[in-house]
Protein backbone atom coordinates (compact mmCIF):
# COMPACT_ATOMS: atom_id res chain seq x y z
CA UNK A 1 0.00 0.00 0.00
CA UNK A 2 1.40 3.19 -0.86
CA UNK A 3 1.24 6.38 1.16
CA UNK A 4 0.39 9.71 0.06
CA UNK A 5 3.10 12.43 1.25
CA UNK A 6 1.25 15.36 2.81
CA UNK A 7 2.11 18.58 1.75
CA UNK A 8 4.46 20.25 3.55
CA UNK A 9 3.75 22.74 6.66
CA UNK A 10 4.23 26.04 4.79
CA UNK A 11 1.56 25.09 2.35
CA UNK A 12 -1.11 24.71 5.06
CA UNK A 13 -0.03 28.37 6.23
CA UNK A 14 -0.53 29.65 2.65
CA UNK A 15 -3.83 28.23 2.07
CA UNK A 16 -5.23 28.77 5.29
CA UNK A 17 -3.97 32.99 4.89
CA UNK A 18 -5.56 33.09 1.47
CA UNK A 19 -9.17 32.11 2.98
CA UNK A 20 -8.75 34.81 5.86
CA UNK A 21 -7.63 37.65 3.03
CA UNK A 22 -10.76 36.30 1.03
CA UNK A 23 -12.90 36.07 4.02
CA UNK A 24 -11.85 39.85 5.43
CA UNK A 25 -12.53 40.96 1.58
CA UNK A 26 -15.89 39.90 1.62
CA UNK A 27 -16.43 41.23 5.11
CA UNK A 28 -14.91 44.44 4.49
CA UNK A 29 -17.10 44.80 0.92
CA UNK A 30 -20.53 44.27 2.66
CA UNK A 31 -19.90 46.40 5.52
CA UNK A 32 -19.30 49.13 3.05
CA UNK A 33 -22.87 48.02 1.39
CA UNK A 34 -24.46 48.42 4.92
CA UNK A 35 -22.80 51.32 5.74
CA UNK A 36 -24.42 53.10 2.33
CA UNK A 37 -27.33 51.61 2.91
CA UNK A 38 -27.57 53.40 5.99
CA UNK A 39 -26.49 56.76 5.07
CA UNK A 40 -28.87 56.52 2.22
CA UNK A 41 -31.98 55.52 4.94
CA UNK A 42 -30.50 58.68 7.39
CA UNK A 43 -30.14 61.27 4.37
CA UNK A 44 -34.04 60.16 2.86
CA UNK A 45 -35.56 61.16 5.75
CA UNK A 46 -34.80 64.79 5.03
CA UNK A 47 -35.28 64.94 1.16
CA UNK A 48 -38.34 64.33 -0.83
CA UNK A 49 -39.11 61.28 -3.35
CA UNK A 50 -37.88 62.44 -6.60
CA UNK A 51 -34.49 63.69 -4.36
CA UNK A 52 -34.45 67.25 -4.64
CA UNK A 53 -33.79 69.28 -1.45
CA UNK A 54 -36.61 70.12 0.88
CA UNK A 55 -37.72 73.66 0.56
CA UNK A 56 -39.45 75.27 3.34
CA UNK A 57 -43.00 76.56 2.84
CA UNK A 58 -43.03 80.76 3.35
CA UNK A 59 -45.32 80.89 5.73
CA UNK A 60 -48.51 83.50 5.23
CA UNK A 61 -49.98 85.99 7.35
CA UNK A 62 -53.77 87.31 6.72
CA UNK A 63 -53.60 91.09 6.92
CA UNK A 64 -56.32 93.17 7.17
CA UNK A 65 -54.72 96.51 6.24
CA UNK A 66 -55.58 98.02 2.82
CA UNK A 67 -52.58 97.75 0.04
CA UNK A 68 -51.18 101.37 -0.47
CA UNK A 69 -51.97 101.95 -4.51
CA UNK A 70 -48.57 102.00 -6.82
CA UNK A 71 -47.12 105.44 -7.06
CA UNK A 72 -47.27 104.61 -10.63
CA UNK A 73 -50.76 104.66 -10.98
CA UNK A 74 -51.74 107.67 -8.75
CA UNK A 75 -55.56 108.43 -8.71
CA UNK A 76 -56.97 110.94 -10.65
CA UNK A 77 -57.61 113.91 -8.46
CA UNK A 78 -61.42 115.43 -8.31
CA UNK A 79 -60.37 118.68 -7.02
CA UNK A 80 -61.44 121.49 -9.13
CA UNK A 81 -59.88 123.56 -11.15
CA UNK A 82 -59.04 127.10 -9.70
CA UNK A 83 -60.01 129.57 -10.85
CA UNK A 84 -57.77 132.37 -12.36
CA UNK A 85 -56.55 135.33 -10.13
CA UNK A 86 -56.94 137.73 -12.47
CA UNK A 87 -55.68 141.41 -11.93
CA UNK A 88 -55.57 142.83 -8.64
CA UNK A 89 -57.73 145.57 -7.83
CA UNK A 90 -55.68 147.11 -5.14
CA UNK A 91 -52.24 147.43 -6.62
CA UNK A 92 -51.80 149.83 -9.41
CA UNK A 93 -53.78 149.58 -12.88
CA UNK A 94 -51.41 151.30 -15.31
CA UNK A 95 -53.33 153.35 -17.63
CA UNK A 96 -51.14 152.31 -20.65
CA UNK A 97 -51.54 148.78 -20.15
CA UNK A 98 -55.30 148.71 -20.65
CA UNK A 99 -56.46 145.73 -22.87
CA UNK A 100 -58.67 148.11 -24.86
CA UNK A 101 -58.61 151.46 -25.37
CA UNK A 102 -61.02 154.67 -27.81
CA UNK A 103 -59.65 157.52 -28.49
CA UNK A 104 -56.41 158.02 -26.34
CA UNK A 105 -52.53 157.72 -27.02
CA UNK A 106 -49.39 156.82 -24.83
CA UNK A 107 -46.60 159.03 -24.14
CA UNK A 108 -43.21 159.06 -21.81
CA UNK A 109 -44.13 160.29 -18.52
CA UNK A 110 -42.46 163.04 -16.44
CA UNK A 111 -44.25 161.22 -13.13
CA UNK A 112 -41.63 159.92 -10.26
CA UNK A 113 -40.70 156.17 -11.60
CA UNK A 114 -41.48 156.89 -15.45
CA UNK A 115 -42.63 154.51 -17.57
CA UNK A 116 -45.63 156.12 -20.02
CA UNK A 117 -48.85 157.59 -19.39
CA UNK A 118 -52.34 158.00 -21.50
CA UNK A 119 -52.63 161.26 -22.30
CA UNK A 120 -55.09 163.63 -24.85
CA UNK A 121 -58.56 162.25 -22.80
CA UNK A 122 -61.18 163.60 -24.33
CA UNK A 123 -65.34 162.93 -23.63
CA UNK A 124 -66.25 159.84 -25.41
CA UNK A 125 -62.53 158.10 -24.82
CA UNK A 126 -62.23 155.02 -22.73
CA UNK A 127 -59.98 152.14 -21.13
CA UNK A 128 -60.95 148.60 -21.02
CA UNK A 129 -59.46 146.18 -17.65
CA UNK A 130 -60.04 142.56 -18.24
CA UNK A 131 -60.63 140.44 -15.07
CA UNK A 132 -60.16 142.66 -12.45
CA UNK A 133 -60.10 141.45 -8.71
CA UNK A 134 -61.86 142.80 -5.78
CA UNK A 135 -62.11 139.82 -3.93
CA UNK A 136 -64.34 139.07 -1.06
CA UNK A 137 -63.80 142.24 0.72
CA UNK A 138 -65.39 145.39 -1.56
CA UNK A 139 -63.23 148.14 -2.58
CA UNK A 140 -64.95 151.32 -1.60
CA UNK A 141 -62.41 154.09 -2.90
CA UNK A 142 -61.03 155.07 -6.30
CA UNK A 143 -56.83 156.50 -6.09
CA UNK A 144 -55.62 157.79 -9.38
CA UNK A 145 -52.52 159.60 -10.22
CA UNK A 146 -53.13 162.47 -12.88
CA UNK A 147 -52.45 165.94 -14.92
CA UNK A 148 -54.32 168.50 -16.36
CA UNK A 149 -53.95 171.50 -18.21
CA UNK A 150 -57.67 172.22 -18.91
CA UNK A 151 -59.27 175.33 -17.34
CA UNK A 152 -62.50 173.58 -17.44
CA UNK A 153 -61.24 169.56 -16.35
CA UNK A 154 -63.52 166.87 -16.78
CA UNK A 155 -64.10 163.56 -14.53
CA UNK A 156 -63.09 160.31 -14.89
CA UNK A 157 -66.04 157.30 -14.01
CA UNK A 158 -65.37 153.92 -13.25
CA UNK A 159 -67.79 151.48 -14.83
CA UNK A 160 -68.02 147.32 -14.08
CA UNK A 161 -69.00 144.61 -16.97
CA UNK A 162 -70.25 147.46 -19.54
CA UNK A 163 -69.44 150.77 -20.08
CA UNK A 164 -73.10 150.93 -20.58
CA UNK A 165 -73.63 150.53 -17.06
CA UNK A 166 -74.19 153.80 -14.26
CA UNK A 167 -70.67 154.43 -12.83
CA UNK A 168 -69.67 152.90 -9.63
CA UNK A 169 -67.27 156.10 -8.84
CA UNK A 170 -66.94 159.49 -10.52
CA UNK A 171 -63.50 161.29 -10.09
CA UNK A 172 -63.26 165.10 -10.65
CA UNK A 173 -59.99 166.13 -12.49
CA UNK A 174 -58.97 169.95 -11.69
CA UNK A 175 -56.44 171.74 -13.34
CA UNK A 176 -52.89 170.62 -11.69
CA UNK A 177 -50.79 173.10 -13.22
CA UNK A 178 -48.96 171.59 -15.90
CA UNK A 179 -49.56 168.18 -18.51
CA UNK A 180 -46.95 166.76 -16.58
CA UNK A 181 -47.44 168.14 -13.31
CA UNK A 182 -49.15 164.89 -11.48
CA UNK A 183 -51.32 164.79 -8.55
CA UNK A 184 -52.80 161.37 -6.59
CA UNK A 185 -56.76 161.98 -6.04
CA UNK A 186 -59.35 159.54 -4.69
CA UNK A 187 -63.22 159.40 -4.83
CA UNK A 188 -65.66 157.18 -3.05
CA UNK A 189 -66.90 154.26 -5.05
CA UNK A 190 -70.32 152.09 -5.12
CA UNK A 191 -68.67 148.88 -3.44
CA UNK A 192 -67.19 146.38 -5.81
CA UNK A 193 -66.45 142.60 -4.84
CA UNK A 194 -65.41 139.54 -6.98
CA UNK A 195 -64.19 139.49 -10.70
CA UNK A 196 -65.13 141.84 -13.01
CA UNK A 197 -64.31 143.98 -16.26
CA UNK A 198 -63.42 147.44 -15.58
CA UNK A 199 -63.93 150.44 -17.93
CA UNK A 200 -63.07 153.75 -17.52
CA UNK A 201 -64.68 156.59 -19.47
CA UNK A 202 -64.34 160.32 -19.66
CA UNK A 203 -66.25 162.71 -19.82
CA UNK A 204 -65.28 166.75 -19.77
CA UNK A 205 -67.28 169.72 -20.67
CA UNK A 206 -65.92 170.13 -23.63
CA UNK A 207 -64.07 168.09 -26.75
CA UNK A 208 -61.04 169.66 -25.77
CA UNK A 209 -58.45 166.99 -24.02
CA UNK A 210 -58.62 167.71 -20.18
CA UNK A 211 -56.59 165.46 -18.67
CA UNK A 212 -53.90 162.51 -18.46
CA UNK A 213 -53.86 159.35 -16.64
CA UNK A 214 -50.52 157.99 -15.40
CA UNK A 215 -52.37 154.75 -13.09
CA UNK A 216 -55.35 154.09 -10.46
CA UNK A 217 -56.19 151.31 -7.87
CA UNK A 218 -58.87 150.46 -5.73
CA UNK A 219 -58.74 150.43 -1.73
CA UNK A 220 -61.42 149.48 1.17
Amino acid sequence: MTMSTPPPPGVYRSRSSTTRRRVLTVAAAVALVLLGYLIGRLQGFGTPANGSAALPLPSVTASSAPVAPSSADPEPSSAAPTTPAGVDAYAPLQAEAAAGQQGTQTEDTGDVGGGKDVGWIATGDSLRFDNVNFGDTPATQLVARVSSESDDGGQMEIRIDTPSNPPVGTLRVTDTGGWQNWQTVTAPVTPVSGLHTVFVTFAGSGDDEFMNLNYFSFGH
